[in-house]
Order: C-alpha cells, then structure tokens, then sequence
C-alpha cells in the first residue's frame, strides 16, 4: 500500500515536472507577443482620470479572463478532435503577427507629421478637461476597445503556446495552456496596473520634502513615457520573430534552408536564426498589407 502511494506520488511528481518545462518552453514562446499586449493594453487605459485607471484595468482584466474561458476550451477541443488544424492556425497567427507589426510600421511612417492626428489628439484632451465630458461613456468605450484587443492577442498566445505541446498528451496539454493563460492574465494586467500608475507615484515622490525622494520621482517620470515606447519598440520587434518563428517552422523546406544557413555563423547560429525569423516576418508582413492596401484600392476604399 505504501509503495503503491509512494509510486503515485511519483508519476504525479513526474507529470506536474513535465507541465512545470512545457509551459516554460511555452511561456517563451508566447512572451513574443507579450510586449505589445503590455503596450497595447496600457495605450487603451491611458486617458482616463487618475482614480479611475485600477478600476478600468480592473474591468478589463475581467473581460480578458472570459475571454480566456471562451478561448481555452475551443483550443482543447481543436486539439482533440482537428489536431490537423493547429498547424494551420499557428500559420494564420503567425501571419496575423507579422501584418499587425508591418501596419503599425508603415502607418507611423505614413502619418509621422499628420496634422489631422494632432488636432485629434488635442480634441481628446479638451474633451478630457471639460467638465460635463461623458467619463462614463469614455470609459465604456475604453474597456470595450481593450478587451477586444486582448481577444485577438489572448488567440495568439493559446493557438501558440498549443503549438509547442502539440505532440503531448492531452491533460498535459489542458495543463500547460490552462497554466499559460492564467499566467499571462495576472502577469500581464498586473504590470499594466503598475505602467499606468508611474506617473501618479512619480508626482507623489516629488511632493515630497527629501530630496533623494523628489531625484526619484523626477527619474519615474522622465522614465514612464520612454518605458511605453519602449514596450512598443520591443512588442513590434517581437512580433516580427514570432511570426516569422512560425512561418518558418510551417515551411519545412525553407526551414531547413534556414538551419544551414544560420549554422554556418558558428557561435552567432542563435542571432543568426532570429535575424532569419524577423527577416521573413518583415518580408511577409509588408506583403500582406501590400495586399490589403491594393485589395482597398480596387474597392475604392
């Protein structure tokens, strides 16, 4: 009976270790996406008034764990039922990365010194200082943006985080997805609770009377605004490698061709792959909203 319990501990031992390094493995291949879920996320909580920015977060961060209740599931029963169709949609969110990444290039490229973003940048924050302004609305509007977002982000990180376990078995890779999902929730609203309230711990270290605490609070908002376009750099940046991760490891020959190429740099194969993967993301995002812009086009959009 004792060795029979002690076995059971054992295997039990042995199944959550497995979890524990599959959603590791998992965990970085999802934190591509991660950066601009950060930045994305904390974009759409800005501009709401001081008080109200941790229970915006809050709301979202709701939505965001119904959405994952939604999203969880039907990735399970695609595995169970359709394996087939993981590889497939891993090529779509990968695709999806590298056109979301090329957009947000080329439309800050395009729209640099846009006169007509500016006069709405600053109707917004008119409206924000006029004291009748619908806050309620605002926020409303807010929230329902963020979630929607994060719908489309939290897709991402499931389709690919199921990629990498797709050859385990089934409860492990319930775990491992259940896991990725409730981590990425409470990491990553967490840390957007914590970027949206800088600022307001920044002036509050500046009234205060110690000088070492004014420097600080100085240095936190010289420092936030650089952090958000930071996270943006970053979250672009990966979503070139993610994607183009994916794309790559989709097309077995090209892949391949890839491996020999990137083992020829020696102790630099690491950056050279990663620097083939961002290539192939660039190439295939630009093509895609090459695509749209000329599907518009014909449209007359």
């Amino acid at each position: 009976m004792a060795t029979s319990l002690l076995a059971l501990l054992d295997d039990i031992a042995t199944i959550l270790d497995d979890v524990a390094v599959m959603t590791k493995v998992a965990a970085k291949k999802t934190a591509g996406v991660l950066g601009d879920d950060l930045a994305l996320n904390a974009e759409q909580v800005s501009g709401v008034r001081a008080e109200r920015e941790l229970p915006v977060v809050w709301a979202v961060a709701k939505g965001s764990a119904v959405n994952k209740l939604i999203l969880v599931p039907a990735a399970l029963a695609i595995s169970y039922f359709a394996p087939w169709l993981i590889t497939p949609l891993l090529m779509i969110g990968g695709a999806y990365l590298c056109f979301e990444g090329a957009e947000k290039i080329i439309h800050k490229l395009m729209h640099r010194s846009d006169v007509a973003q500016q006069a709405h940048e600053q109707a917004i924050h008119a409206a924000m200082a006029n004291p009748e302004a619908d806050f309620v609305a605002l926020e409303k509007t807010k929230i329902k943006g963020a979630i929607r977002t994060d719908f489309v982000l939290s897709a991402e990180i499931i389709v690919i985080a199921l990629g990498t376990v797709a050859t385990a078995t089934f409860a492990k890779q319930a775990s491992v997805v259940t896991a990725i999902a409730v981590l990425m929730t409470v990491g990553v609203y967490g840390l957007v609770a914590g970027i949206v309230k800088l600022d307001d711990l920044g002036l509050y270290l500046l009234q205060k009377q110690q000088a070492a605490a004014q420097a600080l609070g100085r240095s936190i908002l010289w420092f936030a605004p650089k952090l958000m376009k930071t996270l943006s750099i970053v979250g672009t940046a990966a979503m070139f490698m993610v994607g183009g991760g994916i794309l790559m490891h989709g097309i077995p020959w090209l892949y391949e061709r890839a491996n020999q190429l990137s083992a020829s740099f020696g102790w630099a194969q690491a950056i050279a792959s990663t620097g083939l993967d961002a290539s192939l993301g660039v190439a295939a995002g630009v093509l895609l909203v090459a695509m749209l812009m000329g599907i518009n086009k014909l449209r007359g959009k």
